[in-house]
Formats: C-alpha cells, structure tokens, sequence
C-alpha cells in the first residue's frame, strides 16, 4: 500500500482537471475590491470559498466581519495538540480588469493558451488559494494530516489590507498559530524554485503646499512672490544627496543592514544583474544609492520616490500663471526595522528645517505597512526548502522582494508566527495588468510542493 505522501501526490496529479475547474469558478467571480460595485462579487467569492471549505471537511467555517470586506475563516484541529498548527494566509481579492480592450480574451473567464491560463486573478492570487486547497484536499485525502490547519482569506488585499492589522490584533486568540503559509509569493523562473524571506514596507504620502490666495498672473507677480511649484521642486530636489541617499533625518538608523550570507545568495539569482534592469525598464543607465547593485537596491534598500505631481496649469497651450497651490505624492519603500510612523516624523523633520516660511505646507500618510523578515532556517522553512528541491531537483534561491505584502507583518508582530512565502506565480505573469496568466506546469509543480512541505513538518 502506498504512504500518504505518495497517495496525496496521485490524488493531485488525478485530479489536475477538477482543480482547474474550480479555478475558472473563481477567477469568473470579479471580486474587484477596489471598486465598490463589485461588493456583491466581493460577497460571492467568499461564499464560495466557504462552501468549499465546508465540503473539505473544515470545521467553524464561516465569513468574518472586518468593517471592509470580509475574511474566510475556517479551521481543523485534529492533528492533536503536540501538532504544530499552521495558517494558511490568502486573498480572493483581485485587481480592476480595465483596460478592457487590452484583453485577448474575456477577463473573468480562464482561458488556456498552450501552457498558459490567462484571466483576472490566475496568479494574483486566486491560482494560489486553489493550488493550496489543492494541496491540503490531497493530504486529508490520503489519511491524517501532520498539522492542525487554519484559514485567513481575505479580500482586501489589493486595496492594501486596510482592515487587517485591527482585526488580527482584536482576534488573536482565534488565528493564534505556530506558523503561517503565505503562499502570495512567487518564483523566479519556471526551472528555478524560489523562496522569499524579506519584503518592504511601505510609507505613502501627499505633501501639500500653499502659497498665495489664488493663482497669480505670472507676469505680475512673477519674480515677487514665492512659488508653491517651485519651492516644491526644491524641496524633492534635497531629499537625495550626490550618493543618491534620502537625506531625511534619521532615515537610515533602522535600516537592518545586508549580511554576506544574503549577499553572496544574491548572486546565485538570475537576470539580477544592471544590464537587465536597463534593458527591463527601458532605459539607457541606472539610478540609485550607490555602493549597492541593482537588485540590492530594488529588494533589500530604504528608497524614496516620487509618484506624482500636481500644480498650476497643465492643460494644452500657455497659461501663464504662479500657481497658488503644489502637491506631490511620495512614497518610501522600507526594509527591516524601519517603521512608517518614524518615516512620517522624519519626512515632518525635513519639511521644517527646509521649506521656507513663506509658503504653508503639510504633510498627509497615505497608506503605510511595515516591512518583514523571515527567519531562513526556521523548521517550517526548511521544510518547504526540501519540498521544493524534492519536485523542481534543485535548490530553492533566497531572496528578498521589494514589493510588499502588509499582513505578513501583521502575523508576526501580532501573532508571533514565523511567515513561510513561497507561491508560483512568474515575473511575466502580467499580474494588475491586462492578460494576466499564469504557467500551468509551474502551478502543477507548486501543488506538489505544497503536499510534501505538509509532510515534511512531520519530521
């Protein structure tokens, strides 16, 4: 008779087909969390993540009222107290399809090209939630599981988890957990597994400055009165000295610094290197803090950019006036240790010492998560190491992303669970953009991953 981690992996491979079924009645659900007309597919989404939960088998099965959208929760605990208890983490939230045109072919319906499933949501991260109930369906399948299991779905992930870190923290004791799967990750190529132990924070803000009453003729007052736009390009100007460092006050006193070990791992990860990221981003030479690489920089670095500028005329044709009114939005990525609340008191810092008297400012926090780093050589980590390395025959690469993902923060400061990032979606996989898709063979293999990472935290 075959071992459960064998039956389970059958199981999946029999079942291949009945996976991908689900996963087009999911991705037809447009549970577009950004735009509230969305919010009975919000609904419908998460009711059908409970139905299947509950046909799973999942005990106290039920949708959680956050004051957003809100979140699937269900639970099995019959691996027994002496069994570590593990939270599966995910979002039934997806992006806005638009542009619509750009489409090849219908948004919230999957359809296979060769060895491509395209649709809203395949790897962002509806694939993902499939391929991890997948894999849990096949172990429970195959006899006992070697781990209590719990689930947090969520659907607000795309506007930000605004809702999260006061939920979690009123209702610890229901997600308290050994450790999380976070499986909203990805990997780096379809032959190269991956696993992703740091994410960055994030820090956004509006800065707003005023200067006269109301738009000024140019000609008049041209020369006379201080400028909002201006004083605001100034401004933007000194928050980089000539080594490309933010010149906030303080800003790097947190900053966790690189050890070797990650250094050295850095190299191992393909296409990383600067004359990708000219020819990735189009442009002719790279920018930034100096005496670090490209990847360094865009993964595992404290930055601060500008995403917007709004002031004066800017319509077809002249018109000459000195605007009354300039507002740019500037967002900080931040890496370990640094905090967004300490990133806004510094950004305060600098407005006070340089902007000039004349002109009044403030500054607003947009939105803010805080970064996040995993232990690398926990027992979860390994455990989802050698189940990599068991399916694609090599070992996985660590990384750092320099995107982030707020509720892994929220988990571990929280909760106090280690975070276990893995996932499957790929870098061309078009994720928020139109076609979205995700790479079959690299899905299957994820699903098998995941089926011996449940076994291994057994050893």
């Amino acid at each position: 008779m075959a071992d459960p981690r064998s039956k389970a992996i059958q199981f999946a491979h029999d079942n291949r087909s009945r996976f991908l079924d689900e996963l087009d009645q999911l991705v037809a659900i447009p549970s577009v969390s950004a735009d509230s007309t969305y919010k009975p597919d919000i609904l419908r989404a998460a009711e059908w993540l409970v139905s299947k939960l509950k046909n799973l088998g999942f005990e106290h099965v039920k949708t959680l009222d956050t004051g957003g959208h809100p979140i699937v929760y269900a639970d099995l605990m019959k691996a027994g107290s002496k069994a570590p208890t593990m939270l599966v983490y995910g979002h039934y939230d997806v992006q806005p399809a638009d542009p619509l045109e750009l489409w090849e072919s219908p948004p919230f319906k999957t359809t296979q090209r060769g060895a491509l499933l395209f649709g809203r949501g395949t790897s962002d991260m509806k694939g993902q939630v499939i391929a991890s109930l997948a894999a849990v369906e096949a172990a429970l399948t195959a006899g006992s599981v070697p781990v209590n299991i719990k689930w947090m779905i969520e659907g607000e992930e795309e506007i930000g988890s605004s809702s999260m870190a006061d939920f979690i923290k009123a209702n610890d004791k229901l997600f308290a957990c050994d450790f999380a799967l976070n499986p909203d990750a990805g990997m780096l190529a379809p032959d190269q597994p991956t696993l992703t132990y740091g994410l960055r924070g994030l820090a956004y803000f509006e800065i707003h400055l005023t200067g006269p009453a109301m738009d000024l003729h140019s000609g008049f007052f041209g020369g006379t009165v201080r400028n909002p736009a201006n004083e605001l390009a100034r401004l933007i100007s000194g928050m980089h000295d000539d080594k490309n460092r933010v010149t906030l006050p303080g800003f790097y006193d947190s900053v966790r610094p690189l050890d070797k070990e990650e250094r050295a791992e850095f190299k191992r990860i393909p296409h990383t290197g600067d004359s990708d990221y000219v020819r990735e981003a189009g442009v002719t030479g790279l920018w930034g803090e100096a005496g670090y690489t490209a990847f360094e920089r865009a993964t595992s670095r404290p930055t601060l950019e500008v995403n917007g500028l709004l002031s004066g005329y800017t319509g077809e044709g002249p018109k000459t006036v000195l605007p009354a009114k300039a507002m740019a939005k500037i967002s900080c990525r931040l890496v370990a240790d640094q905090k967004p609340k300490q990133v806004e008191q510094q950004l305060v810092a600098y407005m006070k010492e340089h902007t000039h008297p004349a002109v009044k400012w403030e500054v607003k926090m947009i939105s803010d998560a805080d970064a996040s780093i995993s232990k690398r050589d926990s027992r979860e980590m390994r455990a989802m190491s050698k189940a990599l390395e068991t399916v694609w025959g090599s070992k996985p690469i660590f990384r750092r992303e320099g995107g982030s993902i707020p509720v892994v923060a929220y988990l571990q400061d929280m909760l106090g669970a280690e975070c276990v990032n893995t996932g499957f979606g790929l870098p061309e996989d078009h994720i928020h953009s139109p076609n979205e898709r995700m790479h079959l063979p690299t899905w299957e293999k994820g699903i098998d991953s995941l089926i011996h990472f449940i076994y291994n935290l057994e050893s």
